[in-house]
């Protein structure tokens, strides 16, 4: 079982290519998830799922309003909520089957990343993964 923040983890999550429910995406300009989403879809080659409370499309991808409607698999849930909703993300993310789930800069949830931990998904947490392709050289 691999340690949260595992670099090795954290490099095969950017390097193969992979289904991201992007939790948090909306259309909103303003909001980081946005720029974050377009790196993970253009730079890197990821297919994006937005999941937001209103459910938008973005960047050419249909949107939901949970976790739970997403048909087909899920690789990695980036979770773009504060830290104390984070929680209730990855258990739909543990329950869903995913595979990853990546807390984004400042949400930090402990208890939330051992249960993922334990349920045998890999975590990644307080980290942007826009930050951290430029240094595996993505």
């Amino acid at each position: 079982m691999a340690e949260i923040n595992d670099p090795d983890v954290i490099a095969r999550l950017l390097r193969t290519p992979a289904r991201w429910a992007v939790v948090g995406l909306s259309g909103n300009p303003l909001r980081p998830a946005l720029g974050v989403a377009r790196f993970l879809q253009q730079r890197l080659g990821m297919e994006i799922i937005p999941v937001s409370l209103k459910g938008d499309s973005v960047y050419g991808s249909p949107g939901y309003t949970s976790l739970n409607d997403v048909p087909g698999t899920v690789d990695v849930v980036d979770c773009f909520v504060n830290s104390q909703r984070v929680g209730a993300v990855v258990d739909q993310a543990i329950a869903i089957g995913a595979k990853s789930v990546w807390l984004q800069l400042g949400v930090v949830d402990e208890a939330a990343a051992a249960r993922a931990t334990a349920a045998g998904l890999d975590v990644v947490m307080d980290r942007c993964p826009a930050i951290e392709a430029p240094g595996l050289g993505l």
